[in-house]
């Protein structure tokens, strides 16, 4: 049962289906998810009662549900996350900024947050591919290689880190700032909102923009909601209390 005290992060947690009903809203079920429902709706002006029946009427017109990642095996968690998610950063901010290009080039003059915008959008790009890459070679090798010792019985794996909550954090925080680069890019795009007559490529630029936050929400959830608490407890579960600093 839902209710105003209750986290946003568990109900997308529990109920996936509330994710498209969260992206719709503007609430924040990433990032920012461990906020009361009762909270985020307040800070997006929104009536509780409303988000109740909206989050209903999407658990009882869902369709069958696809893979449960919160019972998935790590390995293929990451998996995902890499080929669809990270491959999906990879391809789609190449072509975003080319649309950045283009448009900063025809509007740029008599519409001054679209330099603004197209220098967010590079910081975010250089930002995120650093981040993908910290993740692929050193901290989701790792959580893949405890869970294969756990299931084994076999050596755990070094860290260079210590602890896998020390890289997790890192990884948390960059989230976060990634966050904050997407909240700035909704606001200079007035919540991707094109002016009237706009042309295709302003069109599609907003429009891939939008895409791509929806999918990064999505992405964060998956690694910071699911993949990186499992970690953290399998780790746990795993290693001798002397090792875990």
């Amino acid at each position: 049962m839902t209710n105003i005290a209750k986290t946003v992060r568990d109900i997308a947690l529990e109920q996936p289906t509330s994710i498209r009903v969260f992206e719709r809203l503007g609430i924040d079920y990433c990032c920012g998810g461990r906020k009361p429902l009762g909270e985020a709706c307040s800070e997006r002006n929104l009536q509780f009662d409303d988000v109740l029946s909206a989050l209903d009427s999407a658990a009882q017109s869902a369709t069958p549900a696809g893979t449960d990642w919160a019972q998935a095996s790590l390995r293929q968690l990451v998996a995902h996350i890499v080929a669809t998610h990270h491959e999906y950063v990879r391809s789609e901010l190449p072509r975003l900024a080319m649309l950045a290009e283009k448009v900063v080039n025809r509007h740029g003059d008599t519409q001054a947050h679209l330099p603004v915008l197209k220098n967010v959008l590079a910081q975010l790009d250089e930002e995120l591919i650093h981040h993908l890459g910290k993740e692929e070679h050193i901290l989701f090798p790792y959580i893949t290689k405890l869970e294969e010792a756990q299931a084994s019985g076999g050596a755990v794996p070094h860290g260079c880190f210590g602890t896998v909550a020390h890289p997790i954090e890192m990884m948390t925080s960059e989230h976060d700032a990634a966050g904050q680069m997407l909240a700035q890019i909704e606001q200079l795009t007035s919540n991707f909102t094109t002016p009237e007559g706009a042309c295709p490529t302003y069109l599609a630029f907003y429009t891939g923009l939008k895409e791509f936050e929806q999918d990064l929400h999505q992405h964060i959830h998956l690694e910071n909601n699911i993949l990186f608490p499992r970690a953290i407890a399998l780790e746990d579960a795993t290693l001798p209390v002397e090792q875990l600093y």
